[in-house]
C-alpha cells in the first residue's frame, strides 16, 4: 500500500442503475469480476464516493460493489421518513437484483447501522462485518430534531460547516482542503427529502438488543475524536457482538476512512483477507 491515498486514484465502472425495493438504485462495481465482493455502504449527507480512499486497498483482489443509499447520490427519493430495516432491505434488495448471495459488508456511520440490520437480520448474505463509526441508538432525540428543522428552515446549505466540523478534526481541516471540498460536495449535493428520511432512520433505530444476534464475524472501527459516534458507541458494539473486534484510530473523527486511510485500509484488508481464508 503507498504511503499516500488520495481520491484520486480511483478508476471504476461508470455508474449503473437497477430497480430495488420501489426505489432506482445507481451503484458501481471496482476489481475484478472474479473476485469475493465486498459491499460498500455510504454515510449520510453522503455517496458511494466517499469509499475512494478506501477503493485502491481493496480492488486488487476483491470486486467491489458501492452503491447510494436511498435519497443520496444519484438513487431515487421516496418521501421520507424512512427506518433502518427499510434500508437494509434496500442493500439486500440490490444484492438480489445483482444476482449476488453472499458478500463482505463494510458501513460507516449509517452504513454500518444498517450492517447491524444485516448481520441480525439477513445472516446468511454476509460473509463479514465492518461496521465504521457507528453505533446502535443515536440518543438524544431532540438533536436529531433540532437537526432537521434547521434543515427544513436553512436548507442544506445550512448543514454544511457544521457536519465538517463533526466529521473531522481541525488539524485535518486545515491541512486537506482538497479532500474536503470533496466531502463537502457530497454534502451539498444530498437532497432535502432524501436527508429528511435517513436522519429519521437514524433518530428513530434501537438496535442495542437486535447485536446480540450477531454471529458473523466483526471488525468495529472507531475515532478517538469522532464526537458522532464515539468510542463509547463502538464500546457498546464490541460487547454485544460475540467475538467481534474493536481497532480505535487516533487521530480520527467520524469519516475515519477519509482522515486516516492508511490505517484504515490496513486494518479493513486484513480483517476480510481473514476471514476471506475461510469463504
Amino acid at each position: 500500500m503507498s504511503d499516500q491515498v488520495t481520491s484520486d486514484k480511483v478508476t471504476s465502472d461508470k455508474v449503473q442503475k437497477v430497480q430495488t425495493n420501489g426505489v432506482e438504485t445507481a451503484y458501481r462495481f471496482d476489481g475484478p469480476e472474479k473476485g469475493h465482493v465486498v459491499l460498500m455502504s455510504n454515510s449520510l449527507m453522503s455517496n458511494h464516493r466517499m469509499w475512494d480512499w478506501t477503493i485502491p486497498a481493496l480492488t486488487d483482489k476483491y470486486r467491489v460493489l458501492r452503491y447510494d443509499m436511498r435519497g443520496h447520490g444519484e438513487t431515487g427519493t421516496t418521501p421520507a421518513p424512512y427506518n433502518m430495516a427499510q434500508l437494509a432491505d434496500d442493500a439486500v434488495a440490490l444484492l438480489d437484483a445483482l444476482k449476488l448471495d453472499k458478500v463482505h459488508f463494510v458501513g460507516l456511520s449509517m452504513g454500518g447501522m444498517i450492517g447491524q440490520q444485516l448481520g441480525a437480520r439477513y445472516a446468511n448474505r454476509v460473509h463479514s462485518l465492518t461496521l465504521c463509526n457507528t453505533g446502535s441508538e443515536m440518543a438524544p432525540r431532540n438533536l436529531w430534531d433540532d437537526r432537521l428543522a434547521m434543515a427544513r428552515e436553512k436548507g442544506m446549505a445550512a448543514m454544511v460547516e457544521p457536519t465538517l466540523q463533526r466529521w473531522f478534526t481541525p488539524e485535518f481541516l486545515k491541512r486537506s482542503p482538497q479532500d474536503i471540498d470533496k466531502i463537502k460536495a457530497m454534502v451539498q449535493g444530498t437532497g432535502l427529502e432524501g436527508y429528511t428520511g435517513c436522519a429519521s432512520a437514524v433518530r428513530d433505530m434501537a438496535q442495542s438488543v437486535m447485536l446480540l444476534k450477531i454471529r458473523t464475524p466483526t471488525l468495529i472501527i472507531a475515532g478517538k475524536q469522532d464526537p458522532a459516534t464515539t468510542v463509547d458507541h463502538a464500546t457498546v458494539l464490541n460487547r454485544l457482538i460475540d467475538g467481534s473486534k474493536l481497532v480505535v484510530l487516533d487521530p480520527a473523527a467520524h469519516l475515519s476512512n477519509v482522515e486516516q486511510p492508511q490505517a484504515f485500509n490496513r486494518a479493513v484488508r486484513e480483517f476480510i483477507d481473514s476471514v476471506d481464508k475461510t469463504v
